[in-house]
């Protein structure tokens, strides 16, 4: 099914996990799916690990997996910019052939180790070229406080507009903890004329160096209420990872109340925390759908 196709009926619940380092124990990502699926998520993403590649061999098998074992339509990530347009139309041939229907279309991380090749520099470009060629439904990223690279809030939109317009039929947010930056976002974005369902990303923050990591990497803002989170409960495992899990409640259900299109929770692999998340607020979305989730 076309991930598209979900919002049509109930505010959307998604996952995202990571496929195993290459000399981890693949059992282990079969372990968690298989807790994972006991939530029933409307679906399960699956990204192409660090530092991407040029076959995504486990990320096409996990995704593949995910729908065959467990009965969850999946989503295979593919970054787009160390490719060239034989090695993209490889892999895409491979997840068709593999009967995933969904794809989140990015650029990727640029690297200093090698040139990259010339035929892809936006994930705009892989979507206009995907739908060229393929009948996928596509997703895409956007940022609610500004992509890194972007030269202002306007410029942004301006190029997301265009990856919609290349075809992007379903959009996930990069992750946020301040709540009024995702509001803003969406309503700029609907004026805009960006029309295609938002989901808004979430990950739970458990620990001091994720935190440290979100901020060098996303520009990520924290709000006080946050690091007044963060300077009590900094030196104590247990309690800043339970305090992560109630925080990000707490935005989940702000965002349902305000009718958000959907909640895609970056899980980090970890069952435990996803669940905790989902119990607290899946009443929530029944309540606002008519739908058991």
């Amino acid at each position: 099914m076309k991930t598209a196709e979900l919002f049509e009926q109930k505010t959307v619940f998604s996952l995202e996990v990571f496929p195993p380092k290459p000399d981890a124990d693949e059992s282990v990502i079969y372990q968690t799916l298989e807790q994972l699926s006991d939530i029933q998520p409307d679906f399960i993403s699956v990204t192409y690990g660090a530092g991407g590649g040029k076959n995504g061999s486990k990320t096409i098998q996990i995704a593949s997996d995910i729908r065959r074992r467990y009965g969850v339509e999946s989503v295979a990530h593919l970054p787009c910019i160390n490719l060239t347009k034989e090695q993209a139309r490889e892999i895409l041939d491979r997840m068709q052939a593999a009967g995933i229907e969904n794809i989140l279309a990015l650029r990727g991380d640029r690297t200093d180790e090698t040139a990259a090749p010339d035929d892809f520099h936006h994930a705009s470009d892989l979507i206009a070229f995907i739908k060229e060629h393929y009948d996928f439904n596509i997703l895409a990223a956007c940022y609610p406080e500004v992509h890194p690279e972007s030269t202002g809030a306007v410029d942004d939109l301006k190029w997301l507009k265009y990856k919609v317009d290349c075809g992007a039929d379903h959009l996930i947010t990069q992750l946020f903890l301040d709540n009024g930056y995702f509001f803003d976002f969406h309503e700029k974005a609907r004026i805009a004329g960006i029309n295609v369902p938002i989901e808004a990303g979430i990950m739970p923050v458990t620990n001091k160096r994720q935190i440290e990591r979100m901020v060098k990497l996303c520009g990520v803002a924290l709000p006080k209420k946050f690091v007044r989170v963060l300077e009590k409960y900094e030196h104590n495992e247990t309690a800043l990872r339970d305090a992560g899990i109630a925080y990000a409640i707490d935005q989940i259900t702000d965002l349902i109340a305000e009718g958000v299109d959907g909640i895609h929770l970056y899980t980090m692999n970890n069952p435990y925390i996803a669940h905790r998340i989902f119990d607290a607020v899946q009443n929530l979305i029944t309540v606002r759908t008519g739908i058991c989730a």
